[in-house]
C-alpha cells in the first residue's frame, strides 16, 4: 500500500489545510447551524487525521485510495456524532471511530474482491445516503441517491450488494424489550407468498382466529410481501413489536392447523 504517494483519491495530500484551535471551535458551531460550507471546510481541515489513521493499516496491503474514502467516512460520522460539551479533543474522539470504519471494511472485504470501479460507486452512494440522512432525518430511496450522484439506480443497488459481506438469514440484527430481530425476519418472500399461503384455504380460516392487528400483520408480510420494517412503519409501532406479534400469530396459526 502506497502512502508515500502526493495524491490520494485526487486529493494533493502535501497542500491540505491545517485548521487553529479557533478556526475549528468556530467551524463546529457554524455546523450546528447547519452550515454546510463548514462543515466541508472542517472535513478537509482533517484529512491529515485521516492519513494518519491508515499508515497503521500499511501490512494490509489494500488500495491506499480505497482506505482513503472509507476512512474519510468514519470522519464525517464522527464529525456527525461529536459533542464538544464533553470536553475532549476532536482528535481522540475520530480517531477510534475512522479505525473502526476502516477495520469493518477490511473485515468485510477480505473474503470476496470487488473491482474498484464498483467500490467507488458504492462509496459514492454512501456519502450521499449519509448526507440525505442528516439534512432530511430519514432514510433516501435508491432512486434518490441515483439523482444525487448521476449514476443508474441498478448499477447503485448492484455496487452496494457487491461490497456487502454474506451472512446467516439467523445473524441477529439488534435486540429490543427481550425480542430479537434477525436478519430473515427483515427480508420479504415474493416468489413463494402466493403458491404457499393463497392457494391454501385453510390458512385463511386460521387468519379469521387471529387479533384485527395480528391478521393485518400476517396479511402485510405474507401476502403482500412485505417487510417487518415496513409492517411497522404503515401501522404505527416498532419492528420488534411486529416481530413478536408475527410470531405470536404463526404459533396460534399452526395450533389451529394441527
Amino acid at each position: 500500500m502506497a502512502l508515500n504517494k502526493v495524491e490520494i483519491c485526487g486529493v494533493n495530500t502535501s497542500k491540505l489545510p491545517v485548521l487553529t484551535n479557533e478556526e475549528k471551535e468556530e467551524l463546529f458551531q457554524k455546523i450546528r447551524q447547519g452550515d454546510e460550507e463548514a462543515r466541508e471546510r472542517y472535513i478537509k481541515g482533517n484529512l491529515r487525521l485521516v492519513l494518519s489513521v491508515i499508515k497503521r493499516f500499511s501490512s494490509s496491503n489494500e488500495n491506499a485510495d480505497d482506505l482513503f474514502q472509507i476512512g474519510c467516512i468514519g470522519l464525517m460520522k464522527a464529525i456527525d456524532n461529536f459533542n464538544t460539551e464533553l470536553n475532549v479533543k476532536f482528535s481522540t474522539y475520530a480517531v477510534p471511530m475512522i479505525i473502526g470504519e476502516i477495520r469493518r471494511y477490511l473485515r468485510d472485504n477480505n473474503s470476496i474482491r470487488v473491482s474498484r470501479s464498483l467500490r467507488d460507486v458504492a462509496y459514492k452512494a454512501i456519502y450521499a445516503r449519509e448526507n440525505y440522512m442528516r439534512q432530511n432525518l430519514k432514510e433516501p430511496t435508491v432512486a434518490e441517491i441515483a439523482e444525487e450522484i448521476g449514476i443508474d439506480k441498478e448499477e447503485i443497488v448492484y455496487a452496494l450488494d457487491a461490497i456487502q459481506s454474506p451472512m446467516s438469514l439467523y445473524e441477529p440484527v439488534y435486540t429490543e424489550g427481550g425480542d430479537t430481530l434477525y436478519v430473515m425476519d427483515q427480508i420479504s418472500d415474493k416468489k413463494n407468498r402466493e403458491e404457499n399461503w393463497v392457494e391454501d384455504l385453510s390458512l385463511r380460516e386460521a387468519m379469521r382466529r387471529l387479533g384485527n392487528r395480528e391478521r393485518d400483520i400476517i396479511q402485510m408480510r405474507f401476502y403482500e410481501g412485505k417487510t417487518q420494517m415496513e409492517v411497522a412503519r404503515e401501522i404505527g409501532i416498532s419492528q420488534a413489536q411486529v416481530s413478536r406479534l408475527e410470531k405470536n400469530a404463526l404459533k396460534s396459526m399452526k395450533n389451529y392447523l394441527s
